[in-house]
């Protein structure tokens, strides 16, 4: 179907809808209007009507100038369209008028019929023999009051109540009572579910009572429809008490009534209702009459268009399907010529103009097929695309691709983050761009050359080398560095971070060098130092004054140095030979207060103060060598602090928690006041021979890396600034070993829990 065949259907659709809409509205209109409707919404559904009617109008006008555009440009069908259509229209139109004026009459005498002047007078005497009604029972009502109030004249107070009530039941009434002058209920009998006394009447009704000597007051509860449906409308009576100052006791000026209340049988008050409902019913339908008339005949105008509208239609529809194998073509040639090769529809027909189409619906297939597998090409690269960056993206390795002008073409958060420079903001211009990156670019750029120029024995298509770099923070970071010519003069630079590995040879070789050195040199320390002290005891008596003065400071000096040459031995051997870690369930704590009793006078000067966490859990470790571990770092913080006469240290265990308040594991800190660790130092403070102490051998933080390492802790060097701000002053220095081996099962722990003193 064309798109100007569904344009009609849609179109079509939407009127028939409205037009039923209207006339399923009209048919239902005594059911389901409210009183006074068209009286009060004449306007808008007179402006509906037209504007319904318009648009049937517009759209067979539309359909009538396409047509004549179709004759007149000599399209194939046209011609047969429009033969059809006048058919179809003289068809739709003679049986259309007929039915308009057949319908016109039948409806105006219908409504004339609705509104007979004897159902207007059957409906007055109903209303007026209620109201006759209820004004009878009220007359009596007043009679049995007044005589009631003459009854009750002399009655005693005391016996008031028995009187009542034996009035109420000759009377059969609901409920009677005696009203003060200001309509205050001083004592009754009879009422409602919920109140022992009936209401208190109206002050009109009082003055009425007052004047009239008897009063009855109007039905109540009409209005109220629960009241109606429960029985609950009734009428009230005052009569008017004479004498009752003596007979109640009360004083001269006090008025007493006497008031009835009598229930109204139900059906006779849901029968005037109804009569009354029905006549208001019916004095609104006659006001709206002028309104209802012209929209029935509004409605039958709109039914005759639409029959108009649906020959045009039916003609149109033949017509397109006459036409419709050409069509089919000239709408397919233009889906393929705009890109649409989906699949085709065909006519099943035996006809030649059939099995054109299906010609064509094979043609297009065969394109939309090959289109299919470009497609498919298409996307397998894009696949492929997008699992090479992904493999890029999780690779430890920086890897920077540079086009054939040297600009950065592709870059993987591994560079960014070995570099430690925003090389995706740089993406379309040169790595030189960036300053701290200059010399390194330099040095890639000059070996590609050398590698293009002369490559070396065993490179074919790609180069190895290492490079250093100066970061801004003065850190030397090491990278290896792997580049390969690609395609179209493109650079592949592949790249690894071998600092820590050049650290970790350059300990080792320290290790061999310190094992060698502790070998050699640790043979001939002994028999130097005997033969000093023989010579010293041979020569001593012999010699006098000077002589022998020069002789004991000699062999002191051979002595001592001997012994520093000893305990420099003895540190290479430690470093080198550093026995593997006998790990056993251990407290920290413990093991902190033992090696605190070795710098008891520290602790007394107040130079040294130690905070350790209640109840800590047991670590894995080896007790020896962690008392090593915070013996060396103890010292080195008293050595830092020993030329400030306010030097402190702090040493402190403390409970590492996860986010959820799970223990992750306990941490040893070492704090101090003191001038901090220089630069070049706290890059490569745990290298052997890395100090900045005139009688340190560099062991020390290496040893305690070592051991760091056995125990699984991680070890971490940093410098305390002022507020927290690097930018300020150094104010001293802090040594951290967090041990996640715990000996005891991981579980919450008590975030809030108060350090002990030691």
């Amino acid at each position: 179907m064309t798109r100007a065949a569904r344009w009609a259907w849609v179109i079509s659709l939407v009127a028939i809808t409205g037009v039923c809409g209207v006339l399923a509205f009209m048919l239902s209109i005594d059911a389901t209007t409210p009183r006074g409707f068209f009286e009060r919404h004449y306007a808008w559904l007179f402006w509906v009507n037209v504007a319904v009617a318009v648009v049937l109008v517009l759209v067979i006008a539309v359909a009538a100038v396409r047509l004549y555009l179709r004759v007149r440009s000599g399209k194939f069908g046209s011609r047969l369209l429009l033969k059809l259509a006048g058919i179809f229209a003289l068809v739709g139109v003679v049986p259309g008028l007929l039915i308009y004026t057949v319908s016109y009459q039948y409806v105006n005498r219908s409504i004339d019929s609705w509104f007979d002047v004897s159902l207007a007078s059957a409906l007055q005497s109903g209303l007026e023999l209620g109201a006759g009604t209820f004004d009878s029972m009220g007359a009596e009502l007043g009679a049995k009051a007044r005589d009631a109030a003459d009854k009750l004249r002399d009655t005693n107070f005391s016996q008031q109540v028995l009187a009542l009530e034996r009035l109420r039941e000759q009377m059969n009434v609901r409920a009677i009572a005696v009203v003060g002058s200001n309509g205050q209920i001083l004592s009754g009998v009879g009422g409602d579910a919920g109140s022992l006394l009936p209401d208190r009447p109206e002050l009109s009704l009082l003055r009425r009572a007052r004047a009239e000597d008897v009063a009855v007051g109007k039905p109540e509860g009409l209005d109220d429809d629960s009241a109606v449906l429960q029985g609950r409308v009734s009428l009230r009576a005052l009569a008017y008490l004479h004498g009752s100052e003596r007979s109640l006791g009360s004083s001269a000026s006090a008025e007493r009534y006497l008031m009835v209340v009598q229930r109204l049988p139900m059906a006779t008050v849901v029968n005037a209702l109804a009569v009354q409902k029905a006549k208001s019913e019916y004095e609104q339908r006659a006001l709206e009459i002028g309104g209802l008339r012209k929209v029935y005949l509004g409605t039958l105008t709109l039914v005759l268009i639409l029959a108009l509208f649906a020959a045009l239609l039916l003609a149109v529809t033949l017509g397109n399907q006459l036409a419709r194998p050409l069509l089919l073509l000239a709408d397919g040639v233009a889906q393929v010529a705009h890109g649409d090769l989906s699949a085709k529809p065909v006519l099943t027909s035996k006809d030649e103009l059939a099995g054109l189409t299906r010609s064509f619906a094979d043609m297009t297939e065969q394109l939309a097929d090959a289109r299919s597998m470009v497609e498919l090409s298409v996307t397998q690269l894009e696949a492929a695309r997008t699992n090479l960056q992904t493999i890029l993206d999780n690779l430890t390795a920086g890897v920077i691709v540079f086009d054939a002008e040297g600009r950065i073409d592709t870059v993987n958060p591994g560079a960014t983050r070995i570099l430690r420079q925003p090389l995706f903001a740089y993406r379309g211009r040169r790595l030189s761009e960036l300053e701290p990156l200059q010399g390194f670019a330099q040095s890639v750029w000059q070996r590609f050359e050398a590698h293009q120029a002369s490559p070396e024995e065993g490179e074919r298509g790609q180069w190895q080398d290492s490079f250093e770099l100066q970061q801004t923070s003065g850190e030397i970071l090491t990278v290896l560095v792997r580049g390969a010519t690609m395609p179209h003069d493109a650079r592949l630079v592949v790249f690894d971070d071998i600092t820590e590995v050049v650290s970790a040879q350059r300990s080792a070789a320290w290790s061999e060098v310190a094992r060698r050195l502790a070998h050699e040199i640790k043979n001939p320390l002994t028999p130097i130092q005997l033969s000093a002290e023989r010579l010293q005891h041979k020569l001593e008596a012999k010699l006098e004054g000077a002589d022998q003065a020069m002789l004991v400071r000699s062999v002191g000096t051979i002595v001592n140095q001997v012994q520093a040459m000893k305990q420099l031995v003895n540190e290479f051997r430690d470093y080198a030979r550093l026995p593997a870690a006998q790990l056993t369930a251990l407290d920290l704590n413990g093991l902190v207060a033992e090696v605190l009793l070795l710098y008891a006078p520290a602790q007394e000067s107040g130079r040294l103060h130690a905070e350790l966490v209640i109840d800590p859990p047991l670590i894995k470790g080896d007790a020896s060598q962690l008392r090593q571990v915070i013996h060396n770092l103890v010292q080195n913080a008293l050595d830092a602090v020993s030329e400030r006469p306010d030097g402190h240290v702090l040493l402190r265990t403390q409970k590492s928690l996860g986010e959820n308040g799970e223990l992750r594991a306990l941490r040893l800190q070492i704090i101090d006041n003191g001038p901090g660790f220089a630069d070049k130092v706290l890059k490569r403070a745990f290298e052997p021979y890395v100090t900045t102490k005139s009688k340190g051998t560099g062991l020390g933080l290496a040893v305690v890396k070592k051991i760091a390492d056995e125990h699984g802790a991680r070890i971490r060097l940093s410098n305390l600034h002022k507020d927290g701000d690097e930018a300020q002053p150094t104010v001293g220095a802090q040594v951290s070993l967090s041990f996640s081996n715990l000996a005891t099962a991981f579980g919450p722990a008590d975030p809030g829990a108060a350090p002990q003193s030691a």
